[in-house]
């Protein structure tokens, strides 16, 4: 499933052709929505955001479309009269006079006014988005030590959309690896020092992989490992995907566990 940095990067680009642009045809493929289409054809996109891994489409008259990738969904942004080659089910076309974005297999969507978006199940109980631009290290360290979350294994609540909203699988064990954090530690168990680098790299390693898409090792280990001749796959994450491989740091091997029914990666020497 894309997380949080793949959600911006792709809003990014369908930013470029919808904001501020009058959407002279939106054709809906779910049928419960194309009561919409003619609504919000010929209405202006103010602005696009991304909440954790949903994205909002903000028009003028105050309607707004709430769409979530799911684990399959995908947008294309295509000059109009273009379709990319895929066989996946077409959702949501937005066309402007000159280009085209398309929303395939992704089956949460939904058409709100503000009361919507306020009571919307899933964006009333999401935290702060993780690349929210005024989310300081110093709120996410209060986070970690609020009574929701202090008692509670760092490992099992990295991926509750509660806490930060757009951390998925791979971040999680990367921001871990990054603070040096046992991922079965919990927040009161660590000193404020720990519990401070663990709140900045939460941060560091989110825009990280949102600036580079995807990219979560560091620039210079980067730069070492490709002068090795190591392949994207092979040097993109700390940990992430690296289970019986050598650790980057310490060459130690990592480990792969299911937390929360979901895979993570760690180095036992660098997390303790």
């Amino acid at each position: 499933m894309p997380e949080g940095p793949e959600i911006r990067r792709a809003a990014d680009k369908i930013a470029a052709v919808l904001e501020d642009q009058v959407i002279e045809q939106v054709c809906f493929g779910l049928p419960d929505l194309t009561q919409y289409d003619e609504q919000l054809s010929g209405q202006r996109v103010t602005w696009l955001e991304t909440r954790g891994k949903a994205l909002l489409t903000h028009f003028d008259h105050g309607l707004s479309i709430y769409s979530h990738n799911q684990l399959y969904g995908r947008w294309y942004v295509v000059k109009r009269g273009k379709e990319p080659a895929t066989r996946r089910s077409l959702r949501l076309a937005l066309h402007t006079q000159s280009h085209s974005a398309l929303l395939y297999s992704a089956s949460d969507i939904a058409v709100l006014d503000s009361d919507g978006l306020a009571q919307h199940p899933f964006l009333a109980r999401i935290g702060p988005d993780i690349l929210n631009p005024t989310l300081h290290w110093r709120d996410v360290a209060k986070i970690l030590s609020s009574p929701s979350f202090v008692r509670r294994g760092v490992g099992a609540f990295y991926l509750d959309q509660s806490f930060l909203a757009g951390i998925g699988n791979y971040l999680r064990s990367e921001i871990l690896f990054e603070a040096g954090v046992n991922p079965r530690k919990k927040p009161g168990e660590l000193s404020t020092k720990q519990l401070n680098d663990l709140a900045r790299a939460t941060l560091s390693i989110s825009q990280r992989a949102y600036k580079t898409g995807g990219i979560t090792n560091s620039e210079a280990n980067v730069k070492a490992l490709k002068k090795q001749g190591l392949k994207r796959r092979d040097y993109r994450h700390w940990v992430f995907g690296r289970d019986n491989q050598n650790c980057h740091r310490c060459g130690e091997i990592i480990i792969k566990e299911p937390i929360a029914s979901r895979r993570l990666y760690w180095c036992p020497l660098c997390q303790y």
